[in-house]
């Protein structure tokens, strides 16, 4: 006969205890990916925010000093979130999410932030370049409605072994270039190019006397144009003042949309009737839209809050293309007039197909 042995107890032990140490193992790397921070940056969709609208119940951009007036258009500034680098880390986890995530973009940490710069660095540096786009906001808005204003370029520094080393000081004010009165940044560059390799003689408010400096010029190898080696921020004294109620975002990516909310207050009527909005780019006091970081998660985040049209600076067309959310229109802009144009567009109801777009640049 045949007798049939059962399995030996300590077999089927060792059975459990295999399988146990694998939860175990799978759970040891579920929380692993969870706490051990990744060297990589997240940037996902963020909110936007209604430039002609309210923000925390207090108005987003307040005017005083001339009349202003109230707009039925949605003009939203669009935002970024950004986990990781210096502010903050990412676990394993959250990089593969967002690597499976089409609207997020995972970036290395060091190609945004440099090894040695902090939390605090960061925070400066986007709550100056907030500011500094504010102002440059109100002052392209302005030469837009032909408004006057005054300027001065005042020098905060030299770059080292530049022709301005050693020449100009901090503090100094630029008042004119070989006896033309400077009142712009753009007004700078044209005399800097028009003299070329000969240099300028500067005309310098320094302790509140005005002398002559004699700067040499220097070329800059990718853009062409000749420069002084200095830098330069603008002191403004506006005839209006506007008051920008939004604390939390930070950079200079919400200048063109600044501008054009300036321009909507200071314009009777609605600037796109009652269009939906949204938009994004640097902008100078001269009006030029300048590209900015993101563009994927912005142009997703203003399909969500409803948008119909959206703004996108022209030097940002090449990741513009192929990654447009349904029902959002996409028009490519360079200067703060495209984009009054392309608002005013839709707000008559207009073929917005008609315009630039980033397939067609």
């Amino acid at each position: 006969m045949h007798v049939t042995v059962p399995p030996r107890p300590r077999r089927a032990f060792r059975r459990r205890s295999l399988e146990s140490w694998a939860l175990l193992g799978s759970a040891g790397l579920l929380l692993a990916g969870t706490v051990l921070p990744a060297p990589f940056v997240v940037e996902a969709p963020g909110p936007t925010f209604n430039t002609v609208g309210e923000h925390d119940g207090q108005q987003l951009l307040a005017v005083s000093g001339e009349p202003s007036y109230p707009s039925e258009s949605v003009l939203d500034l669009t935002t970024v979130y950004v986990s990781g680098g210096p502010n903050s880390d990412v676990n394993v986890l959250r990089v593969l999410g967002a690597w499976l995530d089409p609207a997020a973009a995972v970036l290395p940490a060091d190609a945004l932030y440099p090894h040695d710069v902090s939390a605090e660095d960061v925070d400066e540096y986007n709550a100056t370049a907030m500011t500094s786009s504010q102002d440059n906001s109100v002052a392209a808005a302005l030469t837009h409605l032909d408004r006057d204003f005054t300027v001065e370029l005042v020098v905060q520094g030299t770059l080292p072994g530049g022709p301005a080393e050693g020449q100009l000081e901090h503090g100094d004010v630029l008042r004119g270039v070989d006896g033309t009165p400077i009142v712009s940044l753009a007004r700078l560059r044209a005399a800097l190019d028009a003299a070329g390799e000969r240099g300028v003689t500067l005309q310098v408010e320094r302790a509140g006397a005005e002398r002559d400096v004699a700067v040499d010029t220097v070329r800059d190898e990718t853009s062409g144009s000749w420069q002084l080696g200095v830098l330069l921020v603008p002191s403004y004294e506006f005839p209006v003042d506007v008051d920008f109620e939004l604390h939390e975002v930070g950079g200079p990516s919400a200048g063109l949309m600044f501008a054009l909310g300036v321009v909507d207050e200071l314009t009777p009527g609605s600037l796109a009737g009652d269009r939906h909005v949204a938009g994004t780019g640097t902008i100078t006091p001269d009006g030029e839209v300048g590209p900015i970081g993101g563009i994927r998660q912005k142009l997703q985040g203003a399909a969500d809050a409803g948008a119909q049209l959206f703004l996108a600076p022209e030097d940002n067309c090449a990741e513009v293309r192929g990654h447009v959310p349904d029902g959002l229109t996409v028009v490519s802009v360079g200067t703060l007039d495209d984009a009054v144009a392309a608002a005013e567009a839709a707000g008559r109801g207009e073929d917005l197909t008609v315009l630039p777009g980033c397939d067609t640049r």
